[in-house]
C-alpha cells in the first residue's frame, strides 16, 4: 500500500480514537453491553452549567430508555464546534454535528421567527413561557428548522434575562440610558435597549468580562446563572431582575442523522426529549434561589421592579413592536399574541 495512503488511515484512526477518549456524558445502562448506537451532543456551556446538567440528563434518559443501546456523549463548552454558535448551527444541518442544544436567539440568525420568544415583555410568567413552546406556536418554530437541515426534536425553557451593570440599579426604563450595554449580535436586542434610551453594544461573549473589567462597557443581560458561571460578580455592583426577555433552547438533530436511526431509536429520543423539557423547567426554577444567593453573597446588590415599574417597561416594549414585527414576520407575531390571549 502506497506510504500516502498509510498515512491517511493512520489519521483517520487516530481522529477515530480521539473522539471515542475525549467524549463525556450519558452512557449506557449498567450491564446492558455496547451500544448499538452512538450520538455525540455538542453544548456550548459549561458541563455544570444548566444546559450542561440538561444534556447530561437527556444523555441519562436515553441510556434508560433504550436499555443502553443508544448511548449520547456530551461535549460541553462549545469542543464540537470551536465555540461559534452560529458555526454550530451550520454544521449540523450539513451533518458534521449530530445533535446540540443550542438557544432560539442564534438560530434567529437563521429563522427570523424564532425571534418571536424574544419579544420583549412578551410573557407574563413561565408558565405562558412553557404554554407557548410546547404548544403550536413551538411546533410551527421547530417545523421552521427542516430547510436547515436540522430536525427539532424539543423547545426548552431558559429563565429570563435580567440585567447587571456597574453604574446604578435599573429600577425604570428612564435608568437605562446612556448604559453602555453588551447585547447578542441580534437586532431585536438593539432595537429594544435602543429605545429606552440605552448604548445597546453587540459583542462576542468571549470579550464580555474583559471589556466589563476595563470598562469599556457598563453592563450586561443574560439568564442568571451567567453571572455566576462567569463571576461577572467580580466586575459589576447592581443586579436588577428586569425579566426583559424570556429565549428559549431548541434540542436539535442532524436531519441526516435523524433519519438514518429505525423508528423505535427515534421513539426513544423525542421521549427522552420531551421528558429533559420537563426536567430543565424545574431544575431552573429550583436553582435560581441558590443562584439569587449566591450573588448576595458576593456583595451584588440585588433589586426587583415593582409591579407598576413593569408596566411601564411592558408599555415601553410595546411601541416597538410594530418596529421589531420585521426582525419576526408580521403574522407569526400576531399569531403569537393571539395564542397569549394579547
Amino acid at each position: 500500500m502506497p506510504k500516502r495512503i498509510l498515512a491517511t488511515v493512520a489519521v483517520a484512526v487516530a481522529l477515530t480514537v480521539t473522539t471515542v477518549l475525549t467524549g463525556c456524558g450519558g452512557g449506557g445502562a449498567p450491564g446492558a453491553g455496547a451500544p448499538s448506537t452512538t450520538i455525540r451532543l455538542g453544548l456550548g456551556d459549561p458541563a455544570t452549567s444548566s444546559v450542561g446538567v440538561t444534556g447530561k440528563h437527556f444523555a441519562d434518559k436515553v441510556a434508560e430508555l433504550s436499555d443502553g443501546k443508544v448511548k449520547v456523549e456530551t461535549f460541553p463548552d462549545g469542543t464540537l464546534f470551536g465555540g461559534d454558535q452560529n458555526a454550530a448551527v451550520n454544521l449540523l444541518g450539513n451533518g458534521t454535528l449530530d445533535s446540540t442544544i443550542m438557544s432560539t436567539s442564534v438560530y434567529a440568525s437563521f429563522e427570523p421567527r424564532m425571534n418571536a420568544i424574544s419579544l420583549p415583555y412578551l410573557f407574563k410568567d413561565t408558565d405562558e413561557v412553557t404554554k407557548y413552546l410546547q404548544g403550536e406556536p413551538g411546533k410551527e418554530l421547530l417545523g421552521s428548522l427542516d430547510k436547515l437541515g436540522i430536525k427539532g426534536v424539543s423547545m426548552l425553557t431558559r429563565t429570563p434575562r435580567h440585567t447587571t451593570n456597574s453604574m446604578r440599579p435599573i429600577t425604570q426604563p428612564e435608568d437605562f440610558k446612556d448604559l453602555k450595554l453588551r447585547v447578542p449580535q441580534n437586532d431585536l436586542w438593539v432595537k429594544f435597549f435602543g429605545s429606552l434610551g440605552a448604548n445597546p453594544t453587540p459583542m462576542d461573549f468571549k470579550e464580555v468580562y474583559t471589556a466589563l473589567q476595563l470598562g469599556t462597557i457598563h453592563g450586561q443581560e443574560n439568564p442568571l446563572e451567567v453571572p455566576v458561571n462567569n463571576k461577572f460578580f467580580e466586575v459589576q455592583d447592581y443586579l436588577s431582575l428586569t425579566g426583559h426577555i424570556s429565549d428559549g433552547f431548541v434540542l436539535g438533530f442532524s436531519k441526516k442523522k435523524w433519519d438514518s436511526f429505525d423508528e423505535d431509536t427515534r421513539k426513544v429520543l423525542q421521549e427522552a426529549a420531551d421528558e429533559t423539557a420537563d426536567f430543565k423547567t424545574k431544575y431552573d426554577n429550583d436553582e435560581a434561589t441558590k443562584t439569587l444567593d449566591k450573588l448576595k453573597g458576593e456583595g451584588v446588590k440585588i433589586n426587583e421592579l415593582t409591579p407598576e415599574a413593569r408596566e411601564k417597561f411592558q408599555a415601553a416594549a410595546q411601541k416597538v413592536y410594530p418596529e421589531l414585527e420585521g426582525k419576526v414576520g408580521k403574522e407569526f407575531v400576531q399569531s403569537s399574541l393571539e395564542f397569549l390571549g394579547r
